[in-house]
């Protein structure tokens, strides 16, 4: 088993390397993700663990505390992306941005809705699965919510890459303007600021998780560490707080690996036939996402360009990369971004969880009862 892993780490660390030079987002995690999957296909990835007796169910390959602690470092790190100056860049317009945002929740969770639709997918999975933000933090809370995380894996993944090698073509064809690469927030953090990242990810994970836990909220190891974060960020208390890059990679890696290990023949055969319905609706979303982009630069009186850019549905770091190298307004698109993303990994959870259940209500309540007649 300690071989497996060895060669998990390896291949995912050099799979890594090869999409961090070809600026894929959250590299690790699609990396961790593809290669985990690979290997689980070939039966040579980790396998699951023997249960406690021999009567007791088998664990999954990875540690539940190893997607915990990925989980709550990532919650820490998307924290850190708020900052009072950057929410400050939307002055006027927080509220057409926040009313666009929902707008694109709303847009998002209908798209997912209609996958649900599909039988191979279940309602929770396939809301999750189209979600226009966050696709690491949905991956990781996937599970938390009693969905299929392989299917939002891959379909989130699908999404990104749809919308970061689009979204360059549309801004040169449409709107003449030039990207190129970029690198992520705080990346050339010092070592006092990444002491102090330290420090937040204790404090963050530490009060995060037992507070959430203790109020049940969903998917505690990712969106509690989040708004201890956020909450620190807004009052000043993180200071210049930078998670170290090496643990943020971790976390992505960690993440794919939990997504990936769970791939079997059977399920890639199901994920196949539900990919052409998941790509019509991505596009269908990132239609709609465009002409949310059009209504909010006729609101806020930004530039159409700037306005795409803000309301592009995923790949925030090629979209902070498109605006820095085009001399778009930064600051407007990077608080849209934001504003999108929280709004996405805070409320999507819940709106699919009450989808969820009111479709399960409604199918048990439409169903006939196929119970046996009882014998007399």
């Amino acid at each position: 088993m300690l071989v497996r892993w060895v060669v998990l780490v390896a291949v995912t660390a050099i799979a890594t390397l090869g999409l961090d030079r070809l600026h894929v987002p959250s590299a690790a995690l699609f990396a961790g993700l593809v290669v985990a999957a690979a290997l689980a296909l070939l039966g040579w990835a980790p396998t699951a663990r023997p249960g406690a007796d021999d009567d007791a169910p088998t664990k999954p390959p990875m540690p539940r505390a190893w997607g915990i602690a990925g989980q709550g470092v990532l919650g820490v790190y998307i924290g850190t992306m708020v900052q009072p100056d950057v929410l400050g860049g939307l002055a006027s317009s927080w509220l057409p941005v926040v009313v666009i945002a929902l707008g694109t929740l709303v847009l998002s969770v209908g798209g997912g809705a209609l996958l649900g639709l599909n039988r191979r997918v279940d309602s929770l999975t396939g809301s999750l699965a189209l979600v226009a933000g966050g696709a690491s933090g949905l991956v990781a809370l996937t599970r938390e919510l009693g969905g299929d995380e392989r299917v939002v894996a891959v379909v989130q993944y699908v999404r990104v890459g749809l919308v970061t090698v689009t979204m360059p073509i549309v801004a040169t064809l449409v709107f003449g303007a030039h990207t190129s690469g970029a690198s992520s927030p705080k990346a050339d953090a010092g070592l006092t600021d990444q002491a102090w990242g330290l420090l937040l990810l204790a404090v963050g994970i530490g009060i995060g998780l037992t507070v959430g836990k203790l109020i049940r909220l969903p998917a505690a190891g990712l969106l509690g560490p989040l708004i201890v974060t956020v909450v620190a960020e807004l009052t000043g208390w993180a200071g210049p707080a930078a998670v170290p890059t090496i643990l943020v990679t971790a976390a992505y890696a960690v993440i794919g690996w939990q997504a990936g290990l769970g791939f079997t023949m059977a399920a890639m055969k199901a994920i196949g036939k539900i990919l052409p319905h998941a790509v019509a609706l991505i596009l269908l979303i990132g239609v709609g996402s465009a002409g949310l982009g059009a209504a909010l630069s006729v609101w806020t009186g930004e530039s159409m360009f700037d306005s795409y850019l803000a309301t592009t549905p995923g790949g925030i770091y090629a979209v902070l990369a498109a605006a820095a190298a085009s001399g778009s307004n930064i600051t407007f698109v990077l608080a849209s971004q934001i504003v999108r993303v929280l709004t996405m990994l805070f409320v999507a959870p819940f709106a699919a969880r009450a989808y969820h259940r009111w479709r399960t209500r409604r199918h048990d309540a439409t169903a006939p009862d196929q119970r046996e007649p009882a014998h007399v």
